[in-house]
């Protein structure tokens, strides 16, 4: 861990480590310290820059949450401290809605959502990130329709023309990272299977998955067996047809003690222009930026099948793209 705090013994145990101490401990002028002054953070619904931004929407965030806890279910990564290092961690959040803000008035709903970070570290700070959170499921538990939500949401910034853009290609800034992860076996076997299913090949899901796969997917949905996998993967594909699909970024890890797995994020980049998990077809410009995780395993040996999926992306900013293009607010 060359150039980082000695306390951390490797890279996972530094960003466990820092998230619980800005989130948990409330240690948010560390943020000065492990975020870059000039960060670079994307999300679906926007483009965050700089520090200072970045320590201002995460009081806002425990303002409105303030018994947040971030339960840390892995972190998948690659690089080196000298060259820079790129975690994939994939978080279990709780909370309490109590107090106003983005979501509206305070519901005392209490929550559980995941949320994928990718987040690139250097000299022991972060200075590059593309984080997802399960909107829909947050929304979901409060009451909220995703669709009704992203309507109120650009009623309440102003409108079409006013409200804060989701991210797309176009207004993306750069950040210091340009590496693409590794070339790991099992990175390569996910990669393989997201191209074959987002290429219309949906019969990779009974020959690449489990019979039993657990599968955790955006809103909060669980599910088992192959059924989940072909409807979730097939609702979504079918929605964009004629989208791009691209991997920008690909993981594969073994590790001491866990399963091999592997980290990858990907975008759909195209045209609303097929009935699926987002309705009727209206020809709006979309774009999804996708996570997934994913665990391998043979439980009969020599039979090695993908057991554990779990892929997210923001249902609400996908419907603000919709509603911005057809006007139906």
């Amino acid at each position: 861990m060359k150039g980082f705090d000695p306390k951390f013994s490797n890279f996972p145990h530094y960003i466990i480590g820092i998230t619980r101490e800005i989130w948990e401990d409330r240690g948010l002028a560390t943020l000065h310290d492990y975020y870059a002054p000039d960060i670079v953070v994307r999300s679906p619904g926007s483009v965050v820059i700089g520090n200072e931004n970045v320590i201002g929407a995460t009081m806002a965030t425990l303002a409105e949450f303030p018994d947040r806890e971030l339960l840390g279910e892995d972190v998948i990564w690659s690089g080196t401290p000298e060259d820079g290092m790129l975690s994939s961690h994939r978080i279990l959040t709780t909370a309490t809605h109590m107090g106003d803000g983005v979501y509206g008035t305070a519901t005392g709903k209490r929550l559980a959502y995941r949320v994928i970070a990718d987040c690139h570290a250097r000299n022991n700070a972060i200075d590059d990130e593309w984080l997802i959170r399960d909107q829909g499921a947050i929304v979901r538990q409060m009451g909220w329709d995703p669709v009704d939500y992203a309507r109120d949401l650009i009623a309440r910034e102003g409108g079409p023309k006013e409200c804060v853009q989701p991210f797309t290609p176009e207004i993306d800034q750069p950040g210091p990272y340009k590496g693409r992860g590794n070339d790991n076996e099992w990175g390569q076997r996910h990669a393989d299977i997201l191209t074959r299913i987002m290429g219309a090949d949906i019969g990779v899901i009974k020959a690449a998955y489990d019979r039993a796969a657990q599968s955790e997917y955006p809103g909060g949905l669980t599910g088992h067996g192959w059924d989940p996998v072909e409807r979730f993967w097939m609702g979504l594909r079918a929605a964009f047809p004629s989208a791009k699909f691209e991997i920008h970024h690909q993981i594969g890890r073994e590790d001491a003690h866990m399963p091999p797995r592997s980290a990858i994020r990907w975008s759909l980049t195209g045209t609303h222009d097929g009935w699926g998990a987002f309705g009727r077809p209206t020809g709006a410009k979309v774009h999804v930026m996708g996570a997934s995780h994913a665990e391998f395993g043979a439980v009969i040996p020599g039979e090695i099948r993908l057991r554990r999926d779990f892929t997210l992306f923001d249902e609400t900013s996908i419907w603000k793209q919709i509603l911005i293009h057809t006007g139906a607010l």
